[in-house]
């Protein structure tokens, strides 16, 4: 089997999480700057079999897609471009950045390092990749 990747696209970096390959584990794996994504993902899949990108759905409590939908479109638009051959499902990603910190709290992680945005960002991954998972 291959394995699945999630992406928490943010405006400056993204929160990358993926699967072990028999797709039972999510596991942060790094954060990497937006402007880099693309390029990383080509590089990341040239050398891991990837079968599906997840990228999290940023929405408002009542439902309706957030203002940082605007930039993921044309990100969609591009991963699509670049790797047709992997398909992208949409998770709803409300409230996996305060999930993930009060898992950061949870864990006994220090004040310090929950201000590392970067590790918030790569929990939230996991968290989506855990959710899409959780719900096969």
């Amino acid at each position: 089997m291959a394995r699945i990747l999630a992406i928490d696209y943010g405006g400056k970096r993204c929160g990358i999480a993926v699967t072990d390959e028999s797709q039972i584990i999510a596991s942060g794996l790094t954060t990497v700057d937006t402007k880099d994504l693309l390029p990383w993902l080509k590089d990341y899949v040239s050398k891991e079999e990837i079968e599906l990108f997840i990228v999290g759905e940023p929405k408002r409590l009542h439902g309706e897609p957030s203002e940082s939908e605007k930039l993921i479109q044309p990100f969609l638009g591009k991963l699509n471009k670049m790797l047709p051959d992997i398909p992208v499902k949409r998770i709803d990603e409300r409230f996996t950045s305060k999930i993930a910190f009060n898992t950061m709290i949870a864990s006994g992680i220090s004040k310090k390092k929950r201000r590392n945005k970067a590790l918030v960002d790569q929990i939230s991954a996991t968290i989506i990749l855990q959710d899409y998972l959780y719900n096969l």
